[in-house]
């Protein structure tokens, strides 16, 4: 059995930044898995700019920015192995994986450092009435196969959901000469970043249909086309709103999820919200260190606050191999009152050095509101916010001087309020 101080599991942007700070910290002996037959994870595939203005004060694409990782992670000599499966994780820390250069691997690491990244929703967790014909992609695996493999799905497309990877499509099936006849959500707003609606949608006259959903698909071998319709507050289709689009492609973009197959077999505890593990200030899980970071621990739309939190799940790592963490006793985070959750769930001052951030997202779309911080029952936070909406993730920051203000705290809550 291999023996390692750390060991990332994914060797995607959260991996490689957490791989490099593990480094940066003083820690040799680490290694990362990666599945795929390249470092760099979904940033691959993702050919538009956009990325690494908080990060490098630079506009790049998503290859370019998981270079500038994958080049620190060479010159630093820190080993990872690709094409290589993880099958089993347990809660003590020993890794099976299969490759095809060493066969079945047994690893045992002090610390892991999950950052495995998330899946799309396919059409069988949403039950789309209609038949079963070619054309049917998710948003993801349509971008694969135009910015990486080179095919095009299909020349009349249309679009279920209205995140960002189904937006940044929508412009990207243009570019390449299709025509996305409508992006339909469900939900009266969108759950992608503003910018990119404007970017995507608008500079291309592209329908937005908001609060309609795909009711039927047409076609036997290939789809033929799609009947939308309006759905009312409950999200059931009204009867005679029904209207029919001619098209040859449907790409859906109904959500992602956080790939924790491999923590339920470690018995990490994961949020019934986020889909990702509940953690606490220094992003470690509730097995004995075993971190998480990036899209497996929640969602995020920005990959320079992937790297921000991975860099301290590798700081804390590093930490725990080091003995330098403290145990005591933990604040709960709360999220209640619009706010749907918060990334951490708990807090141990002790580990706070300067401050912590903590992100979360709110439910629904909030106008001329504001997000408060309550210490148990004191209002110690109250910021004005023009508009809150559900795609755009939000975060505040909590100082080590306010937190030892309040020593004998119990809960922090996180709220949106009205005035």
């Amino acid at each position: 059995m291999q023996e390692y101080d750390v060991v990332i599991i994914g060797g995607g942007p959260a991996g490689l930044a957490a791989a490099v700070s593990v480094k940066e910290e003083g820690i040799d002996n680490i290694l990362i898995l990666e599945r795929e037959n390249q470092l760099g994870g979904i940033l691959n595939q993702c050919i538009h700019n956009g990325f690494g203005l908080h990060i490098f004060k630079e506009e790049l694409t998503g290859p370019e920015y998981a270079q500038r990782f994958i080049d620190k992670v060479k010159s630093m000599d820190i080993p990872y192995k690709l094409n290589t499966m993880v099958l089993d994780l347990s809660k003590d820390k020993v890794i099976t994986a299969v490759n095809e250069e060493d066969g079945i691997l047994e690893i045992k690491a002090k610390s892991i450092i999950l950052s495995m990244g998330c899946r799309e929703r396919p059409r069988g967790a949403i039950n789309i009435p209609g038949s079963r014909c070619a054309g049917i992609y998710t948003a993801g695996s349509a971008q694969k196969f135009v910015n990486v493999e080179g095919y095009m799905p299909g020349k009349e497309v249309v679009i279920l959901g209205s995140g960002d990877i189904g937006l940044i499509m929508a412009r990207r099936m243009t570019l390449e000469g299709a025509k996305v006849k409508a992006v339909v959500e469900l939900l009266p707003y969108s759950s992608g970043l503003k910018r990119n609606i404007v970017q995507c949608l608008d500079d291309f006259n592209i329908p937005l249909k908001l609060s309609h959903t795909v009711v039927n698909i047409k076609g036997k071998e290939r789809v033929e086309g799609v009947t939308i319709a309006k759905v009312d507050k409950n999200r059931k289709p009204v009867k005679g709103t029904e209207e029919y689009i001619p098209c040859d492609t449907l790409l859906l973009s109904v959500g992602l999820l956080p790939e924790n197959e491999l923590s339920r077999k470690a018995e990490v505890k994961l949020s019934n919200i986020t889909g990702g593990p509940v953690v606490d200030e220094s992003l470690e899980t509730n097995i004995d260190g075993m971190f998480a970071c990036g899209n497996v621990l929640h969602v995020h739309d920005l990959v320079d606050n992937v790297t921000m939190e991975s860099v301290n799940a590798g700081k804390s790592a590093a930490k725990y191999v080091k003995g330098k963490r403290f145990d005591g006793n933990k604040i709960e985070v709360l999220a209640v009152d619009g706010v749907r959750y918060t990334v951490p769930q708990y807090i141990n001052p002790e580990n706070v050095e300067k401050f912590i951030d903590i992100r979360f997202r709110v439910g629904n779309v909030f106008k001329d509101s504001f997000i408060s911080v309550y210490f148990d029952d004191v209002r110690e936070m109250h910021i004005k916010k023009r508009i809150l909406t559900p795609g755009e993730m939000q975060d505040v920051k909590l100082t080590r001087k306010l937190l030892d203000k309040y020593p004998n705290c119990k809960t922090i809550t996180v709220k949106v309020e009205g005035k």
